[in-house]
């Protein structure tokens, strides 16, 4: 099948269905050569604007997936339609009965307040083989790095084929992003807010309010003390965003880049093989990570061509 990758300020997104993302993850997975998943959404765009390390992790990324209604509706309005949101926390579940049939175990890492150990329960009870729970305090900084090492030398060790990185945005996709050699052939997904959904800490969005594009309201009505400033203050940025983009597309008429086309896959049921050639992972330098900056100044890389080649 045909792969799109649309880009959004400085963040990829691939163009795919919920089944096709799953079909996805299963193919990484297969690979045995690990990758990483995200899951960006408004506020994963507005954050990357400003976050250096965080637009290195999506440069890396393997399959980014649309979480949230605004950012389909963006791309209707930039002329590269998503063909539908596909959230995190909606994969989390399909994921762990694939996971069941296909033998797979899977890794817990973040949350709050017992989280993961509840989480573990409920996917315990549908049959997932758990590698392992932990829910350790991360620190990006200079004195986190040893233990965060020491992290995921132990998700390398527990032969986990998957791991769900509950440790909120950026900090999970710079985590993953750091640590993703270390992790071997795990993938790595970040999920946000899924452990505390799946413990029942943290009430979902009805689905209707999520089709409307309501589910930041929601959020924000039940924990207005920790996302008030998400998205009231820093939500708002994303508008300039979208029109730099908007404007790059349409100021020198660039035409969109074709389709790619990748190859069979071995995997009967994947869609499409995210680390192939026309289709996976950006090619990376011999060390197999684009270099990361905390500090450093940007990179530029806001706007772009909206259908992108999977380098």
């Amino acid at each position: 099948m045909g792969v799109r990758r649309l880009r959004i300020g400085s963040v990829p997104i691939d163009v795919v269905r919920f089944d096709e993302a799953l079909d996805a993850i299963e193919a990484l997975v297969e690979r045995r050569a690990g990758g990483c998943v995200f899951t960006p959404n408004v506020d994963h765009v507005v954050k990357a604007e400003r976050v250096p390390e965080f637009r290195d992790a999506y440069r890396n990324v393997d399959l980014s997936v649309a979480d949230g209604m605004p950012l389909v509706w963006a791309s209707r309005l930039l002329g590269a339609p998503l063909p539908e949101r596909v959230s995190g926390s909606d994969l989390v579940l399909p994921l762990a009965r694939r996971a069941a049939r296909r033998g797979w175990r899977i890794y817990l890492l973040g949350g709050t307040d017992g989280d993961a150990e509840r989480a573990g329960k409920l996917l315990e009870r549908l049959g997932v083989a758990l590698a392992g729970v932990e829910a350790p305090y991360v620190d990006l900084g200079a004195p986190g790095i040893a233990a965060n090492e020491a992290t995921a030398d132990r998700v390398r060790a527990s032969g986990a084929d998957l791991v769900l990185v509950a440790l909120g945005a950026p900090k999970q996709e710079i985590w993953i992003h750091r640590h993703r050699e270390r992790l071997g052939g795990t993938v790595a997904i970040g999920v946000g807010a899924s452990l505390a959904f799946l413990a029942g800490r943290v009430s979902r969005c009805p689905r209707w309010m999520a089709r409307a594009g309501l589910e930041w309201l929601f959020r924000l009505a039940c924990e207005p003390r920790r996302l008030w400033r998400r998205y009231l203050v820093e939500g708002p940025a994303f508008l300039p965003v979208l029109l730099r983009t908007w404007r790059r597309r349409h100021s020198n008429g660039a035409p969109r880049v074709p389709v790619t086309r990748a190859p069979k896959l071995t995997s009967p049921t994947a869609g499409f093989d995210p680390l192939s050639p026309q289709g996976g992972a950006r090619a990376r330098s011999p060390s197999g990570r684009s270099p990361s900056r905390v500090n450093g100044a940007r990179d530029g890389g806001s706007a772009g061509p909206h259908y992108v080649d999977r380098p």
